[in-house]
């Protein structure tokens, strides 16, 4: 095996951490004409009553070089630990193949193909050792092409019943459906404010409710989906509203974010130019972001672009954070400008620390569901992987209280302070303080 194949089998093991594509559903997958030399299919958390059910139909192979050795093709489970001591065997044998490796767990090559057809396998094997593997299939033959359908059922036994779920994402399905309650009790209370504080309702707080609204859809979508998933291995439909409520929710967030930050129905009743152009961006590129998100969950990294799609996902969610920003930092430095000439020094005091804490606080969400949640997947235990889940829900759930509370409709809201008594002290602390970000 050469060194791009093992420095692209750390990289897909690497990325996989990323995203959650591991569920484990039962998938029907279609390989034309593929000459990889790694290709990762499912990455899974076992306990000592793991199954992996492989079964391969219509194969055929072939290699404008040599004639392909059928021992040379086929499937292996390999851990997150063994996979260091993979690469170092490669390193000292340039003639290395991953299916004669020690440090893996070998399923079956081609070698084992049912004749006469030859083009036949179908076998499941346990796994008695508890841990977190990745399925994968290696093509050792140079240039060689390889054509197969194939169907994977990885599961772990429970009393007897079938569980698709990883070992770390068991928990996923209850999970989800508490969060979900908690929003929608979130909504019912959001809808009484408003409805209580009439006069000082905003356009912003309608498309608010339905941010929090699209949030508990998505969650109670989420639960449905990892619950089929868990006791029948496919999503029954449930994956495709989640997928249809996460581009809602995750475009209103972004949207009511920037509109929040460029003070729109609270300061002002109209966006100017530029806060137009950061919608047009955000919300374009959110359409994307979803399109990505689609493949990447309901494929899986077999196909030949996922890489390319994974990198898409980031980069436009990366555009997307820095984008946001933009207007808040506008707002603030508008306001520094208008403190200086309209003398109500209070009230700018009091918009001025709004913002300054909006902005704390979205870059803090930011940073923990896109940098500490990565890290807590990362040094988490296979079978804690919930853990970074209801960590991710709980901040959200908590950035959602504290923006909603900040921007909540009362008839005096910060906004729309004015404490004459004290414009001369507010004065002077404007003059002092830069509030610089």
């Amino acid at each position: 095996m050469d060194k791009f194949a093992l420095n692209l089998l750390l990289f897909l093991s690497i990325i996989s951490l990323f995203l959650s594509f591991s569920s484990a559903e039962i998938r029907n997958l279609e390989i034309i004409a593929d000459s990889r030399p790694m290709i990762l299919f499912e990455r899974f958390g076992f306990t000592h009553t793991g199954q992996v059910s492989i079964k391969v139909t219509d194969v055929s192979y072939s290699s404008t070089k040599t004639q392909p050795d059928p021992s040379r093709l086929g499937f292996f489970l390999l851990s997150e630990e063994a996979l260091i001591q993979v690469i170092i065997e490669s390193e000292t044998n340039p003639n290395f193949c991953v299916l004669d490796s020690r440090y893996i767990q070998s399923l079956f090559t081609f070698k084992e193909l049912s004749p006469p057809q030859n083009n036949f396998f179908n076998h499941s094997y346990p796994v008695t050792v508890p841990n977190e593997y990745s399925l994968f299939f290696s093509n050792c033959v140079p240039e060689c092409q390889v054509t197969m359908n194939v169907r994977t059922e990885i599961y772990n036994l429970d009393s007897g019943v079938k569980d698709f779920l990883p070992a770390g994402q068991t928990q996923l399905p209850m999970l989800y459906f508490l969060f979900s309650l908690a929003y929608f009790v979130f909504l019912v209370v959001w809808i009484y404010i408003c409805i209580t504080n009439k006069l000082s309702l905003h356009r912003i707080h309608l498309l608010m409710a339905g941010l929090i609204l699209m949030k508990a859809l998505n969650l109670i979508c989420a639960a449905e989906d990892k619950h089929y998933v868990k006791i029948t291995g496919t999503p029954h439909g449930w994956d495709v509203l989640f997928y249809i409520f996460q581009f809602l929710r995750v475009t209103l967030l972004f949207t009511v974010i920037v509109l929040i930050g460029t003070g729109w129905s609270f300061l002002k009743p109209f966006l100017q130019e530029r806060e137009k152009k950061v919608l047009m961006i955000v919300i374009p590129l959110q359409v994307l972001a979803n399109l990505a998100s689609v493949v990447i969950g309901e494929t899986g990294p077999f196909i030949k672009d996922w890489v390319t799609w994974n990198q898409v996902f980031l980069l436009v969610d990366i555009v997307c954070c820095c984008a946001i920003i933009f207007p808040i930092v506008w707002s603030i430095r508008s306001l520094k400008e208008t403190s200086k000439t309209d003398g109500k020094a209070a009230r700018n005091l009091a918009k001025l620390t709004l913002f300054r804490q909006f902005y704390i606080v979205v870059i803090g969400y930011l940073y923990f569901t896109r940098i500490v949640v990565f890290a807590l997947r990362t040094i988490s235990a296979y079978k804690y992987q919930w853990v970074s889940s209801a960590a991710e829900e709980t901040v959200s759930l908590a950035f959602y209280l504290v923006m909603f509370y900040m921007f909540r409709p009362i008839e005096k809201n910060e906004y729309f302070v004015l404490d004459e008594e004290e414009e001369e002290a507010a004065q002077q602390i404007l003059q002092d303080e830069e509030f610089e970000l």
